[in-house]
């Protein structure tokens, strides 16, 4: 590494000395200003880019310089082709310790440089994995490992944390507002979490809201085992009883307060058992669903209106809401229903 100069200065007159530097753009910013200690006396290296006032200068010996936050695209600058700079990815998950990135097929053969990359930018980060989407009736996700070993991580979000392996399970960080909402809501009350995951809804209520009771149901052997697993890292287990298997048998009536309907893809299937859950005094339904842009909250309101007229129970919508787009024309809705 190449010398730089610096003016050493006993303390008490470094702060005024540094703004006459700064004044006259003198102060090298590449640089940190360290302290020494000569005959006990403390003093500080003020890096310069060049002398001033006839003061004496010294070469620096080892300076440190400040980490300049790069992007990905400059750090592959020069090791890629150009045309290839292109086609980088421009965003990726940070879950816990691991980095989770979709890569351009074209780029196949760059992705272990891109993944080395990355943990530059992340140092407290170990893993690298390549997401190549979902699969299955339990959504698993398709991930290629790229750097690392470890794919099981805790991730901390809104104060709570979630173990999961991110090979095994799902986590999306796109609905961040709504699992927030979510923990503002439910206090002494009952809950049901159908189709509750590793706990995205049933965690927060428990650790923020603090209800009386939530009985969160998953069907995923994978997914129970890290919602089992985040209600005990969350000391959620006087709150949260959970059930391993299908809505459809485990959903009890009549109890609810609020019930969560938090999946998408064939939520509506299950709609009858999340208003027989609710008490028949009346509860709160959130109805999650997929939904074409030109049908955007008709499609999900009527279907709730027409499984509650079949069940015999009347509807007040009190707010719909768009979670994010979750494909070309098609966007996660919530619905918020007064079942009675």
């Amino acid at each position: 590494m190449s010398m730089r100069k610096v003016i050493i200065v006993h303390a008490p007159e470094a702060e005024a000395l540094r703004q006459e530097l700064l004044e006259n753009g003198l102060l090298d910013f590449d640089r940190k200003i360290r302290t020494s200690t000569i005959n006990g006396k403390l003093f500080l290296e003020l890096p310069v880019i060049a002398g001033f006032k006839g003061m004496e200068t010294v070469e620096q010996d080892s300076p440190e310089y400040y980490r300049k936050a790069r992007s990905l695209k400059e750090r592959l600058y020069g090791l890629m082709p150009e045309e290839d700079l292109e086609l980088i990815p421009s965003g990726w998950q940070v879950l816990g310790d691991i980095i989770v990135v979709s890569i351009d097929d074209r780029i196949e053969d760059r992705k272990h440089l891109i993944a080395e990359k990355l943990l530059e930018m992340y140092p407290s980060c170990r893993t690298v994995v390549r997401d190549l989407g979902i699969q299955g009736q339990f959504r698993k996700p398709r991930r290629e490992l790229l750097a690392g070993s470890s794919t099981e991580t805790i991730h901390k979000e809104n104060k709570c944390l979630f173990k999961l392996d991110v090979t095994k399970v799902m986590f999306s960080k796109g609905n961040l507002y709504e699992k927030k909402l979510m923990s503002t809501v439910g206090s002494d009350e009952i809950i049901v979490d159908m189709f509750a995951g590793i706990g995205y809804f049933s965690i927060p209520i428990a650790v923020h809201a603090k209800p009386r009771k939530i009985l969160a149901i998953e069907i995923n052997p994978e997914s129970f085992f890290y919602l089992r697993e985040n209600v005990s890292l969350n000391h959620a287990e006087s709150i949260v009883e959970a059930r391993n298997g299908d809505c459809a048998n485990f959903t009890p009536e009549n109890i609810a307060d609020r019930v969560i309907m938090g999946y998408v893809g064939t939520t509506h299937h299950y709609l009858e058992y999340g208003i027989r859950a609710i008490k028949k005094e009346g509860g709160m339904l959130h109805y999650h669903e997929t939904t074409p842009e030109s049908l955007v909250f008709e499609r999900p309101v009527s279907r709730i209106r027409e499984v509650a007229s079949r069940e015999g129970r009347k509807v007040e919508i009190r707010e719909c809401r768009k979670v994010k787009k979750y494909s070309p024309g098609v966007w996660h809705v919530v619905v918020d229903a007064w079942i009675c």
